[in-house]
């Protein structure tokens, strides 16, 4: 990500630098944010934003540093925008809640041919363009009409923020979950055992999971999962995509676990049922993972096949 982002934002203007200068229209535009300091855009993804805001503090300094001779902007989507990445990390159906990515070229447009003199500004596609006398933004939604989901780093109040994405249909982003209550299932001591299966929602997905599990399936995933679940009917339990014709339920997995996921057993319900993208339980904190997050990846394939059976 440093290097992506920061490094090669910075090296590559370097490299230009000395060209730009001989133009008379010379522009620089970096796709980043502007710089919110609010820790709630830090605590889950630390490394991403700071390589963003790198960017941002290349505009920040290259546009005094050069000011009258190239101009530096930044340029950022109100909403999510549908690419390639949206569609691995956020799941089936996700493109609807996006626009397409015609909305930052027309921005981009708008930016590049304006004077030297527009410079250090960190520009939002939207306000932009409406400025620019544009009214109808239905004409760069994927699915005209539907909720969007607002992009990263915007908010004013992230309780507001979280309201807007649970309205759109997604899982709200970065809001603090409530203590998980419930351990592992109790024995007749009570103390915690690992031997009494629990009853319930969870169950009753791992049952159906394993119905679902095929040849086909093991074949292409070639990966075992471990769930770590707090609440109702949670404990440890399984999912064996690698080894003979699969299987899944209670307990540590036959042999050791490429992946392990930690979770609440509501949130493991709602993502295998579809109503919960597990990328937003990621990035929300509702979902940690170790391991192989390749691997991880490939189960969220899985879940699109199960999801409407559960």
């Amino acid at each position: 990500m440093m290097s992506a982002n920061t490094r090669g934002t910075y090296l590559a203007s370097k490299i230009c630098l000395p060209y730009l200068k001989k133009s008379n229209i010379a522009h620089i535009l970096n796709i980043s944010p502007p710089i919110n300091l609010n820790p709630m855009w830090f605590k889950n993804h630390c490394a991403y934003t700071i390589s963003k805001y790198g960017m941002s503090m290349c505009v920040l300094g290259m546009a005094e540093e050069f000011r009258g001779e190239v101009a530096v902007n930044a340029l950022w989507p109100q909403t999510a925008i549908h690419t390639a990445a949206m569609d691995m990390l956020g799941g089936a159906g996700v493109e609807k809640q996006c626009r397409r990515t015609d909305i930052l070229a027309d921005a981009a447009y708008c930016i590049l041919t304006k004077p030297k003199s527009f410079t250090g500004n960190f520009v939002i596609d939207e306000n932009l363009l409406r400025e620019e006398g544009i009214k109808n933004f239905d004409v760069y939604a994927v699915a005209p009409g539907h909720p969007l989901l607002p992009d990263f780093f915007l908010d004013v109040d992230p309780n507001t923020l979280a309201m807007q994405m649970e309205a759109h249909g997604a899982t709200p982003a970065f809001k603090e979950g409530k203590k998980l209550d419930g351990a592992k299932p109790e024995g007749p001591d009570g103390a915690e055992s690992a031997t009494v299966k629990p009853l319930g929602p969870v169950a009753e997905t791992f049952k159906i999971i394993q119905g679902l599990i095929n040849e086909d399936i093991v074949k292409t995933t070639q990966a075992v999962y471990m769930f770590e679940l707090l609440g109702d009917g949670g404990g440890t339990w399984y999912i064996d995509l690698k080894n003979k014709s699969g299987s899944a339920g209670f307990g540590e997995p036959p042999v050791k676990a490429d992946v392990v996921m930690s979770m609440s057993s509501s949130d493991f319900v709602k993502m295998f049922s579809g109503k919960l993208k597990p990328t937003m339980a990621f990035m929300s904190g509702k979902l940690k993972i170790k391991g192989n997050m390749s691997l991880a990846i490939k189960l969220e394939k899985v879940m699109v096949q199960f999801s409407p059976k559960l």
